[in-house]
């Protein structure tokens, strides 16, 4: 999937995956003290323009100019702003130890790239900051098979597991990974039953090194 697709399925005046949070990220930041954010592969800017609401500093990146301008509209529609930059993952340049804490919500990589822009994100990382991960995992091509709304990618390398997320983030803290179903209400292309991983993790501070 590239700029050219995820241009065309923002192209339209609907948002392809609704204007409200994820539902894990809204539950995770109830708990989070006031930061820098940063939202990876956040499209229209559902998640980022949400976390900014409550007062957040938030920074986004994505393929696609047209996610950028929807999720520009969105935050202006809340009376917010967000940093939005339009870019490949590898191509960003943030400083180290720069976000409070990271979000992945449906943020599916390809399997070649996958660990790399996963150390990427641990460098970005403050100690003691956190990463937010919602994905779908290798089950949940059960449900793309039965429903055509469900979502995510074909390609089963760039689904989650456990096994590989525990060995992406072992550096971290691992606070929570699980997978679990649930049913996804998100717009025309997340709806219905799904299966998911959620990972909240930690960067060790000094003191715990």
């Amino acid at each position: 999937m590239d700029s050219y697709f995820w241009n065309t399925r923002y192209a339209t005046p609907d948002y392809a995956y609704g204007t409200a949070p994820n539902a894990f990220l809204q539950e995770q930041l109830t708990h989070l003290p006031l930061g820098q954010l940063l939202f990876p592969c956040d499209g229209e800017g559902r998640n980022g323009v949400y976390a900014a609401t409550l007062g957040h500093q938030v920074f986004v990146f994505d393929l696609s100019e047209e996610g950028q301008r929807k999720a520009n509209h969105l935050a202006q529609q809340h009376n917010v702003s967000i940093d939005y930059i339009v870019g490949e993952f590898q191509d960003m340049q943030y400083p180290p130890e720069t976000f409070d804490c990271i979000v992945m919500i449906y943020a599916h990589l390809p399997a070649t790239i996958r660990k790399a822009c996963h150390q990427q994100l641990i460098n970005w990382l403050k100690p003691g900051g956190r990463i937010i991960l919602e994905g779908f995992s290798e089950a949940h091509t059960t449900y793309q098979t039965n429903n055509p709304h469900a979502g995510g990618p074909k390609d089963i390398s760039m689904l989650y597991n456990i096994n590989t997320l525990a060995e992406d983030f072992k550096s971290l803290n691992i606070h929570e990974l699980v997978a679990t179903e649930t049913t996804l209400n998100e717009g025309p292309y997340h709806n219905g039953p799904a299966a998911v991983i959620r990972m909240v993790a930690s960067k060790p501070t000094s003191q715990q090194l």
